[in-house]
């Protein structure tokens, strides 16, 4: 029997993926605004260049959270991605 895909939207581009391929970032009703865990209202970004600045840049996961995202937010998200990038290219 197959595990059957999770589907989520992309907040910049729209595009509906699987949500192991996106990057999630969580309102915790704790901590705040968190990467990892958490309980609460979330939002998925593709983890690409392009719609990690448009997100932040257009404020799409401040819409999508519906609070205020810090900006360290964002630099761990581009950390994170950076090294999915860099673990990608060791692959191949």
């Amino acid at each position: 029997m197959s595990e059957r895909a999770v589907l989520r939207r992309c907040v910049t581009c729209r595009k509906l993926l699987d949500r192991k391929q996106l990057l999630k970032v969580t309102r915790d009703h704790q901590d705040g605004v968190v990467l990892v865990g958490g309980t609460g209202r979330s939002a998925y970004v593709c983890p690409n260049e392009i719609c990690l600045d448009q997100a932040w840049r257009r404020k799409r996961l401040q819409k999508a959270l519906r609070c205020q995202v810090p900006q360290s937010v964002v630099e761990m998200l581009q950390k994170q991605l950076n090294h999915c990038t860099i673990a990608g290219a060791e692959a191949r």
